[in-house]
């Protein structure tokens, strides 16, 4: 990143202009205190291109249904706290905050 004081920026504006969309960063100042930064735009993000992957992909009929048993069973399985690894997790507490239970036992 270069400095440059005001008065020189008016006099080569268009080379620092150049060395900016190059890639390069100016700071302009004044009196040696830095008032503005030249830096080069974002380049635009290239457009997407439908259709890219057609013909190397296959997507077999059932991809909506794949798995939906098991899936289903996941949702709908109730979790049975005797065999949970933390079974005050998944238990209704009234220690520490109320019937909230925002603070369960075992946490700080």
């Amino acid at each position: 990143m270069r400095t440059v004081d005001i008065h020189e920026a008016k006099t080569h504006l268009s080379r620092l202009v150049e060395d900016a969309a190059a890639g390069e960063e100016i700071v302009i100042a004044r009196a040696g205190k830095p008032i503005a930064r030249l830096c080069p735009l974002a380049q635009p993000k290239p457009k997407r291109v439908l259709g890219r992957l057609d013909g190397k992909i296959v997507v077999p009929d059932n991809f909506d249904r794949l798995y939906e048993e098991e899936i289903r069973e996941l949702f709908e399985k109730a979790v049975d706290a005797q065999q949970s690894p933390w079974p005050d997790l998944f238990r209704p507490s009234t220690s520490s905050f109320g019937a909230s239970g925002a603070l369960r036992r075992g946490f700080p």
